[in-house]
């Protein structure tokens, strides 16, 4: 049978690593219409011209003019600055879209100007003279837009298409069922996608390692071609007593028909496994503890398990509603209202409960460690096993396991627990327009969870905070398919759909959205790798575990990610990233000396890139949109061959004095 993707073909055998980022830089020159750069499948829709577009938290008072249009992909503004050359910009460049253009899946809320914020929902009568139009964004970026010098009609037609299309009732509706770019996967081959069988057996193999512990586990095909749950993955990890029958009859008794599944265990043999609660209609409990016995005897000293319930104290609506709240207090629509808000910042902070939620969060993760610690399996449950389960499961994971604080480990850990393991992220990023909805932010929630622990632990995770604030944004492009599905199952479903097979794009292919020169900005120069070796004993292994501080007063506020619209906010030629960029500066010379070192002794290095460093940045870089001013280029090492060395003493210069 003929391959329908076999187009999509090429080989890079030969090419130079040179001519394959020619290669891929030109292949995204987008069609130009009116101005506007449209990907492959993107299609202009409406168009209003002489739009005045605002800064975000200003007087507006004045404004920029230019071109405000709506495609079935974005909602972009272009000026004849556009146009002009932007080698100059600071800012992080996105191959996708561009800085002032926003996907249409980012689009929270839209609000008409006049004499009274109104906010329309789909469906909304548009008046037939609009003034100008406040939008808030997913990610928190705020934009405002008059209409006051577009021709009669201009603002009317543009923001009933913006109504129409920003918020889809169909999952065909998004971008990616139109988007016609061939995909050429440069995937990393060590981020596992946990679709295939291979990538469950090389988990069991990494985690699994003596064979005590190993015979408690097995890999069952039950969910084999979904037709158990069509939210669980094809292929789970199961205890070794329990039979694929026993798991068919459990299943039935809890909710979404999913059985408990494991996640990870440690080198006590001590598993961590998620498990949903039973149907409501069911009052007998035999299913469930016929469950719990098989956990237990899959423990090497058959330890009974201990259960954490985590519906009790957090839910989705509690979640969605603090982030409401948030979302007010980081988005002001101008200064005035900034000012008043900041008076009464940290009360208005508390009243939102969202550091409530991440301390809650850390703590259970705290408390399942120390239950592994002990040699005691952890049984965590919920509703159906698919929201905070993820984000506590794969907490614990990365403060007991160091492959997952690499970026291909942590990667593959989103993969594994929440791609597969069933998290519903079309429904909780809002994605589609349902008449119940169950949008709620948990996978910013776990974000921002890892974020505190990259801030309590500088050292241990290779990906920086840079990484992080990309990644939420990456959640509300409507391209990638790791976060538009609701499960496993849907995916599979269109990417074989025998009309229109949807390519299937992974976020993880970061060559797809930027350049080597703004992916460099995801690796932490601190990073110190853990590396473990059974050889090197337990107390070389204790060093590899972090316990992080959990209570309100030890978090801090992701600033970069929740303030990087507001210019007010930001430290200009300072913050962090000054920091940061300081330490990839001393590192490159590091690096050089080392180089000098080798081409002395006859050596050579394989893969070494030159960048250009900007040494006049602020807070929020490479958020935020300035002119550039000195520029350094720097040899850059790809090859990770000094990781096992600490380049610096990371508190050295963190304490060091201006």
């Amino acid at each position: 049978m003929e391959n329908k993707s076999s187009n999509n073909f090429i080989s890079y055998v030969g090419l130079e690593e040179h001519e394959m980022q020619t290669f891929n830089s030109s292949r995204r020159n987008s069609l130009v219409e009116n101005g506007i750069k449209l990907l492959p499948g993107e299609v202009l829709i409406a168009e209003a011209q002489s739009v005045l577009m605002f800064s975000p938290v200003s007087d507006l008072k004045q404004g920029i003019s230019g071109n405000l249009s709506v495609t079935n992909f974005k909602l972009t503004f272009v000026t004849s600055d556009d146009l002009s050359n932007e080698e100059d910009i600071t800012h992080q460049q996105n191959h996708l879209y561009g800085y002032t253009d926003t996907c249409l899946t980012n689009i929270d809320e839209i609000y008409i100007m006049g004499d009274k914020k109104k906010k329309l929902v789909p469906g909304s009568t548009v008046p037939s003279k609009v003034k100008g139009i406040f939008i808030v964004c997913k990610n928190l970026r705020t934009w405002s837009f008059s209409f006051k010098f577009s021709p009669l009609g201009h603002g009317k037609n543009l923001l009933t298409a913006l109504l129409h299309h920003a918020f889809p009732r169909r999952h065909q509706l998004l971008f990616a069922y139109d988007y016609k770019e061939a995909y050429y996967s440069s995937l990393d081959k060590n981020v596992q996608l946990f679709r295939d069988i291979a990538d469950w057996q090389n988990e069991l193999k990494r985690t699994l390692r003596s064979d005590e512990i190993r015979k408690g586990w097995r890999l069952s095909m039950v969910n084999a071609k979904f037709q158990l749950s069509p939210s669980l993955s094809q292929y789970v990890i199961v205890p070794a007593s329990v039979t694929d029958r026993q798991l068919t009859d459990a299943a039935k008794h809890f909710q979404g028909n999913r059985p408990p599944v494991w996640s990870w265990t440690n080198a006590h043999g001590a598993a961590l496994v998620k498990m949903p609660e039973l149907l409501p209609t069911i009052t007998e409990r035999m299913h469930e503890n016929i469950m719990f016995e098989n956990i237990r005897k899959s423990h090497p000293q058959k330890n009974p398990p201990v259960v954490i319930e985590l519906n009790k104290e957090i839910n989705l609506k509690l979640v969605a509603a603090a982030f409401t709240k948030f979302i007010n207090l980081c988005s002001p629509e101008n200064i005035r209202q900034f000012w008043i808000q900041d008076n009464n910042f940290y009360s208005l902070l508390e009243t939102t409960k969202w550091l409530k939620y991440i301390s809650y969060c850390l703590q259970k993760a705290v408390e399942v460690c120390d239950h592994l610690n002990l040699g005691i399996s952890v049984i965590l449950q919920e509703t159906t096993a698919r929201d905070l389960c993820c984000i506590i499961s794969s907490l614990v994971q990365l403060l007991l396991d160091p492959h997952f604080r690499t970026i291909t480990g942590f990667q593959s850990l989103l993969q594994k627990e929440w791609v597969a393991g069933g998290h519903p992220f079309c429904d909780r990023l809002g994605h589609i327009v349902k008449p119940n909805s169950e949008k709620s932010p948990l996978f910013l929630l776990y974000l921002d969870c890892v974020w505190q622990l990259t801030q309590q632990f500088p050292t241990e995770f290779e990906f920086t905070e840079t990484y992080l604030t990309t990644l939420w944004d990456t959640a509300h492009v409507s391209i990638f398919d790791t976060f538009i599905f609701n499960c496993e199952r849907d995916r599979a479903v269109a990417a074989m759909d025998p009309n229109t097979p949807l390519v299937l794009r992974s976020v993880w292919d970061w060559r797809e959205q930027f350049n080597d020169q703004d992916i460099l900005l995801f690796y932490n120069p601190l990073f110190i790798p853990r590396n473990v070796d059974k050889a090197e004993g337990q107390e070389r292994q204790c060093r590899t575990i972090i316990k992080p501080l959990y209570t309100i007063s030890s978090l801090e506020l992701w600033t970069q990610c929740y303030f990087r619209w507001i210019p007010t906010l930001e430290i200009h030629n300072g913050g962090q990233r000054h920091i940061e960029l300081y330490v990839r500066l001393l590192q490159n010379d590091v690096n050089q000396l080392k180089l000098n070192i080798n081409d002395n002794h006859g050596s050579s290095v394989n893969k070494i890139g030159t960048y250009s460093l900007h040494t006049n940045i602020d807070s929020f870089h490479p958020f935020s949109n300035k002119r550039s001013g000195n520029l350094v280029n720097a040899p850059i090492m790809n090859s990770s061959i000094f990781l096992t060395e600490n380049l610096l003493d990371a508190q050295s210069l963190i304490t060091a004095t201006d």
